[in-house]
Formats: C-alpha cells, structure tokens, sequence
C-alpha cells in the first residue's frame, strides 16, 4: 500500500539464540541523539528478513547494548533510512509509550471516575499534573531517582506513616523513620517551608522524627 512503518517484532528463543550467535564482527556501532547516556553506542546488526504474511522481504535492526539481556529488534520497510535515524525514531518513541504505560499502571487512567465529558477532562488534568509533579521530585530528589517510575517513587517517599499537626500557623508533617529519609534530606525537602494561600496562609514544614 505504500505506507511507511517502523515497530517491534516478537523475540522467540529460537530468534534471539541465531542472533546471538552471529560473529562479533557483523555487529556495528551506531550513536543515536535520543538514547541514555550510558548507552550512547548501542551495537546494530541490520538484515533482510522474511515476515509471515508479508509480500516483500522488510529491513530487520537488531540492537544491543541498551541494558537489556535480549537485543531489540526493530523491522521496518524504511530501506534508505539511516539506522541510527531509526533506532533514534523509536528510542522516541519508547519515552512516550513508558509515560502511557505510567499513566495507565499507575494512575489508572483507563479506569477514568466519571462519564460525563468535563469530569474525565478533569480526571486527565488532574493526571498529567500527578506525573509532572512525581517528575519534580524525582529531579529533586538525585541519587538516580530521576529515571523511576512514579509507582517506585511513590513506594519509596510517599507512602509513608507520618504526624500531622495543625497550629493556627503551621502544618507540621513528620515522618517516620525510614531508610529513605536521608535522601529527602539531602534534598532540603525538611529544611524548606512552602506557604499554603488556600489554606488560611498557614505554611507547610517537613521534618523526619
């Protein structure tokens, strides 16, 4: 039909032990733009590929070194392209299939609390700014916290036991002890103050007992 595509295709055993035992020398290095810093140089080992139901012979990538075990295969019927163009184009992609992926396994997006279109227009918002808020402390928070999942973080910092006390001008929130408080106070998290207008101009203090 003409359409250009580029996707995944499925690594059975059988697959995945061929490629691996390919020559060493038949794989390259590529340097994609979009790809992790400890994993700039991933190694590619391109071919033609027959696919079941498929009229025409399509391009197969594979590509190792981006910290899994199995190497990734990409097809495509892009036959021109650079592949570091390519491995590039989905690496992209990938960034935007985790955030799905994050949005539904942990704030459920597909499991929306209301019908009526405004509330689920809300419900998205109210999303979005969950996963942009993890984010921050994520960024933050360092130690190499910056790339997890906003389920590991919130394991990790925000459900935990703590004391909430309320004074005509304060909320003091203090946490437990956890193994994880020295990270938030590295962080400043206990040393800054955060002023709460909506809630009677009081001001929010974080402290660990």
């Amino acid at each position: 039909m003409g359409i250009d595509f580029l996707t995944l295709r499925r690594r059975s055993a059988k697959l995945v032990n061929a490629l691996l035992a390919e020559p060493p020398e038949k794989w390259r290095r590529v340097r994609p733009t979009n790809i992790a810093r400890r994993f700039r140089a991933p190694r590619i080992l391109e071919q033609m590929v027959t696919i079941r139901d498929c009229p025409n012979p399509v391009r197969q990538i594979a590509v190792r070194d981006l910290g899994h075990d199995r190497p990734t295969l990409l097809i495509t019927n892009q036959l021109d392209a650079p592949p570091r163009e390519l491995v590039d184009r989905y690496a992209r992609r990938m960034v935007i299939e985790n955030t799905i992926a994050d949005a539904i396994d942990f704030f459920h997006m597909d499991a929306l609390s209301a019908v009526v279109p405004v509330k689920i227009d809300v419900d998205v918002q109210l999303t979005v700014m969950a996963s942009t808020l993890y984010r921050i402390l994520a960024k933050r928070i360092g130690n190499r916290c910056e790339n997890q999942k906003p389920a590991q973080l919130f394991r990790k910092f925000v459900n935990a036991s703590a004391t909430v006390e309320i004074t005509e001008s304060e909320i003091i929130v203090s946490y437990g002890r956890r193994a994880c408080n020295p990270f938030l106070a590295d962080a400043g998290l206990f040393e800054t103050t955060e002023r709460l207008p909506w809630l009677g101009g009081r001001t929010l203090r974080l402290r660990a007992i």
